[in-house]
């Protein structure tokens, strides 16, 4: 059987949880995959888990980095490799939902469009074993009610789903499209480019990734008390907001304000007042600053019941 779909998955350190991402690829009630498991220049066993997987399943193959170079440039590499009509991505240390696979090639086939975003939750350690929670308001605000062949300019909260791994795309996406290396949140600026450019794409409210939160804190997205990180963090925000007004989607501006404003910045707040490089709170205040400066931003803020509502 030809396979239809490549799938991405990039890991570094992730040999506690990359079987259970295995498994789940495994797992899928549409077989019609392979997938490019990428050892990212790990200390741990993950390349061990990695090729065990592909000594027993001729599906996977192992690529291997030997030193770290970070998920742009370990996604870039496989795309380099792609030969298949679909790809999606799957980080190392997560899981797909049993029918990710069958229902983005499904909702694909009856659109026709460019790709298709399916929601997602967050998986946590609870009573000693990771299991998922519910779907978020701000998931469910950019991929609910299902919607098909639908642009940005129609739907401008889909903007909000910026993770690279709740979607499955046609090939010719990333004909000219990849991901920047050497930063965090790579994904961000992608996502704006691909809804932008898209001729049409897809949102859909069925969970397709368990999205783990490490209860070690040392997931990407963790470590933004870190400056580095946070630098990182800030600049792909305002990377994505600059792609999308640079496409004149003014819609889609406002809706990435009111989720930064609602769901960013009072964590990020929290952080600065006790962090001990002034240097953090003259970022964030910045960054403030250059949110303020758009003219969106006016129509953004969100209201304390709102705020609430999506602050989870």
């Amino acid at each position: 059987m030809n396979p239809l779909v490549t799938m991405i998955v990039p890991g570094r350190d992730v040999a506690a949880f990359a079987p259970a991402a295995v498994a789940s690829l495994q797992a899928q009630t549409d077989a019609r995959w392979r997938a490019l498991l990428i050892d990212d220049g790990s200390r741990d066993e993950t390349g061990a888990v990695f090729a065990d997987a592909a000594a027993g399943d001729a599906r996977f193959e192992v690529l291997s980095h030997d030193e770290a170079r970070g998920l742009g440039a370990a996604r870039n590499i496989a795309l380099d490799r792609l030969d298949t009509p679909f790809v999606g991505f799957l980080d190392g240390d997560d899981e797909l939902t049993p029918r990710a696979i069958e229902t983005w090639l499904r909702t694909l086939d009856e659109s026709g469009s460019d790709f298709v975003a399916a929601a997602y939750v967050r998986s946590r350690l609870v009573d000693g074993a990771y299991r998922p929670g519910r779907v978020q308001p701000w998931v469910a605000a950019a991929t609910a009610p299902r919607r098909l062949g639908v642009t940005l300019a129609e739907h401008p909260e889909a903007s909000g789903n910026i993770v690279a791994w709740s979607k499955l795309s046609r090939a010719s996406v990333w004909e000219r499209l990849r991901f920047p290396e050497n930063v965090a949140y790579e994904d961000q600026v992608v996502a704006q480019r691909m809804y932008t450019e898209a001729r049409a794409f897809d949102v859909i409210p069925e969970v397709a990734v368990h999205w783990r939160l490490r209860a070690d804190g040392t997931s990407i997205t963790q470590g933004k008390a870190h400056l580095p990180v946070l630098h990182d963090y800030l600049a792909a925000l305002l990377g994505g907001i600059d792609v999308l007004a640079a496409a004149g989607h003014s819609e889609a501006v406002r809706a990435r304000i009111a989720l930064i404003l609602a769901m960013d910045l009072p964590s990020l707040r929290t952080i600065a007042a006790g962090h001990p490089d002034p240097a953090y709170r003259a970022s964030l205040e910045s960054f403030e600053a250059s949110l303020r400066a758009l003219p969106e931003y006016a129509r953004a803020a969100p209201d304390h019941t709102h705020a609430a509502a999506l602050a989870w």
